[in-house]
């Protein structure tokens, strides 16, 4: 006597095997049973076929039981579990995949590798927040039609905070100059701006904040039309028409670049052990920003470049550099910061 099989089945291989007892009994077609089962009717074939040569057992998913096709090596994912553990435990999942490949020839995805993380508790599942609708300004359409710049401090490197001054195009999403300084304050922007122009330009407009480095916060000012900051006069020289944002919001480009760069950067700063501003500075030039943007970079609209070449006859330096205006005393002297300065009485002309 043949020794009864027992054979396990879900609730739904149960419902399959009722409705392909019924097609086998001809009660119902193969169309009505590929729409009982939402499956096509060459499915449906199939599935009587390996029921009328094996029984209940046609039923059943093959799979059951198997590894999965995609199931990774066993080796390979020690490695990874070494790595992720002693190498990477402060990356995110995201950019830890993006390492592994890049530097230790490892691929692996990261939705993969995040699980992987919060089981060996290097990484911190985080809430979904609630959505806020925000109505999306749209890009500009010409590279360097507008510039978003931000200083950002942080602490980017080592235990001291130091300040990243940051350029994001509007119309592309390129980084477009960065470089790292000890403040927001108007030597180094000038700094900042003598080096992108250089580089790439007189942009058409640049995007910030009211922070008092680029405009005068005063009620005053508001009736005083000469009541300007040194950013001010210098940008109004070259023809850089500034626009202040009233949130930060207004600026999200800028505001997201320095959020994503809070931890991509500073990840990849720690990775490579740079510690100065010097050896920051010049991988951010040399290998940060141009990885970057041609991870992150969208084509604009339209390809024409709108950035001015600086004109015959202008020094740059000269107009980034800190103005006052004096008055000359009948005797030839002129007061600055409590200190006078004698001139002398014949003057040349300009």
């Amino acid at each position: 006597m043949k020794e009864k099989e027992t054979i396990t089945m879900t609730k739904e291989e149960i419902r399959r095997l009722k409705i392909i007892n019924e097609l086998v009994d001809k009660k119902i077609n193969g169309p009505r049973a590929s729409i009982e089962l939402n499956l096509s009717v060459r499915q449906v074939r199939r599935i009587k076929s390996r029921f009328l040569l094996s029984g209940p057992k046609g039923i059943i998913h093959r799979g059951r039981g198997r590894s999965s096709n995609r199931s990774m090596n066993k080796d390979k994912e020690n490695i990874i579990r070494y790595l992720i553990n002693n190498k990477y435990s402060y990356f995110g999942p995201t950019l830890a995949s993006e390492y592994l490949l890049k530097h230790d020839q490892i691929s692996v995805s990261k939705e993969t590798l995040r699980l992987m993380m919060i089981k060996e508790g290097v990484w911190i599942p985080k809430k979904k927040r609630q959505a806020y609708h925000h109505e999306w300004r749209q890009r500009r359409d010409r590279y360097g039609e507008m510039q978003q710049f931000d200083g950002s401090y942080h602490k980017w490197f080592g235990e001291k905070e130091s300040c990243l001054l940051l350029s994001i195009d509007d119309a592309t999403g390129k980084i477009s100059h960065g470089v790292f300084d000890k403040n927001e304050g108007i030597i180094a922007v000038f700094k900042f701006w003598i080096r992108y122009i250089e580089k790439n330009g007189i942009p058409k407009s640049i995007y910030l904040d009211k922070f008092s480095t680029y405009k005068i916060n005063h009620k005053n000012a508001e009736d005083n039309k000469d009541m300007i900051t040194q950013f001010q006069r210098a940008s109004k020289e070259v023809g850089i028409e500034m626009i202040v944002a009233n949130s930060p919001e207004a600026k999200g480009r800028i505001e997201r670049g320095n959020k994503t760069l809070q931890d991509r950067l500073v990840k990849a700063l720690k990775f490579h052990r740079i510690t100065s501003i010097e050896e920051a500075n010049k991988y951010l030039e040399e290998q940060f920003i141009p990885e970057f943007n041609e991870k992150f970079a969208v084509v604009p609209k339209n390809k024409e470049n709108v950035h001015k070449a600086i004109d015959d006859g202008v020094d740059i330096e000269d107009v980034f550099s800190i103005k006052n205006q004096r008055v000359v005393c009948n005797d030839y002297t002129v007061r600055f910061e409590n200190n006078y300065f004698q001139l002398e009485q014949t003057q040349p002309t300009t």
